[in-house]
């Protein structure tokens, strides 16, 4: 189990679904396609920030660092004061773990392994999109749902079972032609998981990400 020591602070709501219909829910669904393909066309997608993790009886606190290039990803979670830290990384293939007590652990499905090592149901293998405020893959993860605010900007999505909302995004001048807005808090629950992540930094570049 995790016992990172670190600092998240307590999740804001996010904005209140509206009931978008013809011309804006169009045009709203059309800017959410234009982001996606503008973020899928980056060969390489890092954040860093703090995040929180529970299963609705026990969790833990930390600073996370996350690399992604298509299927390849690493992550790091940290724990200012205490020090403690494991990794992950891994691809379709499969994952390692390493720094937890027992050794290295690797396995093909990386939620299974995550879950069976910390007791935490961390969505891996989606979570790099939807961190960046776009739908998984729909051929491993079904399709998903959609929810706008009364301006036309995304506060959740739907898929997999987990509800995605985002809480607050990057200011609109933090935009140019190559990257677009990307979420700075995002909470993730299926059940009695939970994800909350608060981004301090994005970097998106061409550079293939590091193996473990």
């Amino acid at each position: 189990m995790l016992a990172l020591a670190g600092c998240v602070s307590q999740p804001q709501r996010a904005p209140a679904p509206a009931a978008l219909t013809g011309t804006a829910l169009a045009a709203a669904a059309a800017r959410v396609e234009a982001r996606e393909a503008r973020v899928r066309a980056v060969a390489r997608l890092d954040f860093s920030g703090r995040v929180a993790l529970s299963n609705g009886r026990e969790g833990g606190n930390g600073r996370i660092e996350w690399s992604q290039a298509g299927d390849g990803y690493r992550v790091v979670l940290s724990a200012p004061v205490t020090r403690q830290s494991w990794s992950l990384a891994g691809d379709a293939a499969g994952a390692r773990i390493e720094g937890l007590d027992g050794g290295p652990r690797e396995g093909r499905d990386v939620e299974l392994l995550l879950l069976e090592a910390t007791g935490l149901r961390i969505p891996v293998g989606a979570m790099a999109a939807w961190a960046a405020g776009i739908r998984a893959d729909a051929g491993a993860f079904g399709p998903a749902r959609l929810h706008f605010d009364a301006g036309g900007t995304l506060v959740r999505i739907e898929q997999d079972g987990w509800t995605i909302d985002y809480q607050a995004w990057q200011p609109a001048d933090a935009a140019d032609a190559e990257v677009p807005r990307l979420p700075l808090r995002i909470s993730a629950q299926r059940g009695e998981a939970r994800v909350r992540l608060i981004v301090d930094q994005w970097a998106l570049g061409a550079a293939p990400a590091q193996g473990g």
